[in-house]
């Protein structure tokens, strides 16, 4: 599309800076919060991940839709981004696998984006500032207007967001990883289905299944709000506590399902949403970080080791809250917030990062192994 026909569109922000650019994709009015990722790629699996649900995206990357989008990399059933933010768009994807372009896939889910602005002064000002309330628009471009809709807009400290993105159903899932993408060879001759798995939904993403059924697990996924007591009727060998948006203190029902679970002592993973639940559940404290970790390159370790790792979230689990019974087993190393936790005697672990990729680098995906070797030993 020629610039001369792009409809106007304004970013707002809560503290009154606004930034003037072109629409792309839906039209009219959307709110969120206003966040950054820094990946240089991976853009359809950042949009359809459940853990964006709330927010407008920042893509710092400055070209955007250029390998145009597809069905095989889609992480839930649609795009969960409040809106999308860019400095160039294209209209004519070239790539073997594209089956439709960024503008017209999110104007087909009413995802409102603009393009055309200054993508780094915005980054600069959300590190500044912090990660900021925001609106999109192609309908009201009067900023003092605009403005007051945004400060009507809740913060997403205390929202519970989870409801929103959670299955609705309890469902199984069988698919492993693609075998053209499969990249452990193992994991090519592994007996299927031998290893159940109840994966609580808090907004999963779809890698993270299929990285789960690639070694060997036979996966049950259920709502959030499913009461420990029918999650252990499936007799599991495994409990999996995935991603998901919004605040982690404010997703009661899951704490508490979360504290009942660690009652049977069953092998739990979690991650990310999860590794945050199952802290709370351990006594530990969450905070709200000031921009938060997204983009793909994000390093992770302890003891001089060190995994690059992807990253989606905007809370931290509090060090000093820990418990003596947990322990650190990974830092974030650009500012070392707590990146792992592990209780010392009881088969429980988390990370606060995404070892099933998608994007992003296969760094940590040893640790579905690791769970998969925790309910072995545990089922002898």
């Amino acid at each position: 599309m020629a610039i001369a026909k792009a409809t106007p569109a304004l970013l707002m922000l809560a503290d009154g800076t606004s930034f003037e650019g072109l629409s792309f994709g839906a039209k009219g009015t959307t709110l969120g919060e206003v966040v950054f990722n820094t990946g240089m790629t991976g853009y359809q699996e950042v949009l359809t991940d459940p853990s964006y649900c709330g927010q407008i995206v920042t893509f710092t990357y400055p070209e955007l839709g250029n390998t145009g989008v597809n069905p095989d990399d889609e992480e839930s059933s649609r795009p969960q981004v409040k809106g999308v933010i860019a400095r160039n768009i294209t209209y004519r994807p070239s790539n073997w696998r594209s089956t439709e372009s960024l503008p017209d896939y999110l104007l087909r889910h009413n995802v409102i984006g603009i393009y055309g602005l200054d993508t780094r002064a915005l980054t600069r000002k959300i590190r500044a500032v912090g990660a900021i309330n925001g609106a999109i628009s192609t309908e009201i471009l009067e900023p003092t207007e605009l403005l007051r809709q945004v400060q009507l807009t809740p913060s997403m400290a205390g929202l519970n967001l989870v409801k929103e993105v959670t299955t609705k159903e309890v469902y199984e899932w069988f698919t492993p990883t693609d075998s053209q993408w499969e990249f452990n060879p193992k994991n090519q001759t592994m007996d299927k289905g031998t290893l159940k798995v109840v994966a609580i939904d808090f907004g999963v993403k779809r890698n993270i299944l299929r990285r789960l059924a690639s070694y060997g697990c036979h996966v049950i996924v259920v709502p959030a709000n499913t009461p420990a007591e029918e999650i252990l009727k499936y007799d599991p060998d495994g409990i999996f506590l995935s991603n998901g948006p919004g605040d982690p203190s404010a997703v009661q029902e899951g704490i508490e399902t979360a504290k009942e679970l660690i009652k049977a002592g069953k092998p739990t993973f979690g991650i990310c949403m999860g590794h945050q639940i199952l802290g709370l559940s351990l006594g530990a404290q969450t905070f709200k970080l000031k921009f938060g970790h997204r983009g793909l390159n994000q390093p992770c370790g302890l003891n001089q080791e060190v995994e690059i790792t992807s990253q989606n979230h905007g809370f931290a689990v509090t060090d000093k809250s820990l418990g003596a019974d947990v322990e650190i087993t990974h830092l974030n190393l650009n500012d070392h917030t707590i990146a792992g936790l592990s209780h010392k005697t009881l088969p429980f672990f988390s990370v606060q990062y995404h070892p099933e990729a998608s994007p992003g680098p296969h760094d940590a995906d040893y640790l579905f192994e690791k769970f998969v070797n925790l309910m072995r030993e545990h089922k002898k």
